[in-house]
């Protein structure tokens, strides 16, 4: 299973490295639009290679993605915690409820008494 993974792997980094050859091309990107650099008196533009926009895309789609999941699965891990809080005083009352019933008995006829 471990030979797969790292198989995957290289056919994964593999593509990534062709693509990045195939789109080494130059291409100029502006940060403003025309209009909005003329008025503050701006032109902040950058030439970088093609396969750096395309790769910057799909990071800041993941990152945007798991943000997303991350916020849509609040409510999930709010029950969640509530559950294991709830469960945890569960717990400790029926340590205390154990506790109380067998309060005045000797110990080993509590413990046969719990085995049955």
């Amino acid at each position: 299973m471990r030979y797969i993974r790292y198989a995957c792997i290289a056919i994964f980094g593999l593509a990534l490295v062709l693509i990045a050859l195939a789109n080494r091309q130059t291409v100029e990107v502006d940060v403003l639009p025309p209009e909005l650099a003329g008025f503050f008196a701006l032109t902040p533009s950058y030439t970088v290679p093609l396969f750096v926009i395309m790769f910057g895309g799909v990071l800041a789609g993941l990152i945007i993605g798991f943000i997303w999941e991350w916020i849509r699965e609040a409510k999930e891990r709010a029950e969640a915690a509530r559950q294991a809080r709830e469960m945890a005083r569960l717990r400790a009352e029926i340590t205390r409820l154990k506790g109380e019933k067998h309060k005045d008995k000797d110990e080993v006829l509590v413990m046969l008494e719990e085995a049955s």
